[in-house]
């Protein structure tokens, strides 16, 4: 099994702290940090997180905003600290959230699914692409990876509406 995402959006400040370093250590240094806030309020995209990126973007790790900041893109927030938390917690400020979520609405799954090439993701070294190589054709497509896109691209117009920040966290 390889690395999951979760996804939690936030107001730009919390308790009165406008630092998105200093949030990301009070919130995910609890190790309860799921149950203290309302499940609408976070989204798993569990191991299909590059997959995503990948039909976004056409690559496994890179691309411009803001199709690229829907999963992997945005400031990294524990390049000395992960050790601390634990986790990788990645930033993306609400203005770029906008810009993310205006994309994922105006770009329907079947616009990117084309890019869904098992060979040329497991050449790419697409988290999970060789498993879902050995599955029927299209499963992990439209089984895995269509209903998060949707999942997700809703849960980028619900931060967005409300002006939030989003923090990824990937363990």
């Amino acid at each position: 099994m390889g690395l999951a995402m979760s996804y939690l959006r936030l107001p730009p400040s919390l308790e009165g702290e406008p630092d998105p370093g200093r949030i990301a250590r009070l919130v995910f240094g609890a190790a309860d940090w799921r149950r203290r806030h309302h499940p609408g309020q976070m989204f798993d995209v569990g191991g299909a997180w590059q997959g995503l990126h990948y039909l976004l973007t056409g690559d496994a790790w890179d691309g411009r905003p803001p199709e690229a900041d829907a999963v992997c893109g945005g400031r990294l927030l524990t390049e000395d600290g992960a050790a601390e938390l634990g986790m990788d917690v990645i930033y993306l400020a609400p203005d770029r959230v906008k810009a993310a979520a205006d994309h994922l609405a105006s770009t329907p799954f079947d616009r990117i699914a084309g890019r869904y090439d098992l060979s040329r993701m497991a050449a790419a070294d697409v988290q999970d692409a060789v498993h879902w190589a050995r599955r029927p054709p299209q499963e992990a497509r439209d089984r895995y990876l269509r209903p998060a896109y949707e999942g997700l691209t809703r849960f980028y117009l619900a931060a967005a509406g409300d002006g939030q920040a989003i923090y990824k966290v990937m363990n």
